[in-house]
């Protein structure tokens, strides 16, 4: 049995988590430190109340999350089996409803029934903002922001700030070359003893002193 503190954060309360401790689908990867707050569900839940129309079995699809994120009440990931097929004259999902319809019954034929987009994948020190939905094949790149209610059907570059539905950046946190100084620092792959003495650089912005950080 993980003990309390390794699943909640917080003394003051248990609507926070760490999500890698409450999370045991294998095609779910979340990295250390991420958490996930539900003031509505038990965050324990995240699993099968945020984490939608993924079938794994038959369509192979992962969700990945990195270190130190932050995802929000009811935000969401919609996975493949959400995206009914276009290619063929009819959304209606046939291929789900075998026994009906007498059609084959095998995970790939099953399959037809929707497009698949591909995976999910969520870089490190990612905020993702209440309500938010993360559409299959869509990649978030480290340090951006998602907006409440956002809907993402897109990539996501590092460092942007996106928002509205469909989502659509609304500008970059920091210049390029501040960018690209941070996605060098990896800073969310230091040991916790370096991060700890960190964390005056990270909090107060200062971008020379982390790097100068030992």
């Amino acid at each position: 049995m993980i003990p309390n503190w390794k699943i909640y954060p917080r003394s003051q309360g248990h609507s926070t988590v760490y999500l890698k401790n409450v999370v045991n689908d294998p095609a779910i990867t979340v990295g250390e430190y991420t958490i996930y707050d539900d003031f509505a569900n038990d965050p324990r839940d995240f699993q099968r109340n945020n984490v939608l129309y993924h079938y794994p079995e038959c369509n192979h699809d992962r969700l990945t999350i990195g270190k130190f994120c932050s995802i929000a009440c009811s935000a969401r990931f919609l996975f493949n089996a959400a995206n009914h097929t276009l290619g063929s004259l009819s959304t209606y999902p046939f291929p789900i409803l075998f026994e009906e319809w007498g059609l084959p019954t095998d995970a790939d034929s099953i399959a037809k029934a929707w497009d698949n987009h591909g995976d999910i994948v969520v870089g490190n020190d990612v905020w993702i903002g209440y309500e938010a939905v993360v559409l299959a094949g869509v990649t978030i790149g480290d340090g951006a922001i998602i907006g409440s209610r956002a809907v993402v059907t897109k990539d996501v570059p590092p460092y942007t700030i996106v928002g509205g539905i469909p989502a659509k950046p609304i500008r970059k946190r920091f210049d390029d070359a501040v960018i690209e100084r941070l996605e060098d620092l990896r800073w969310w792959d230091w040991d916790e003893e370096k991060l700890r003495r960190s964390l005056p650089a990270i909090q107060s912005g200062d971008i020379a002193a982390l790097e100068r950080a030992e």
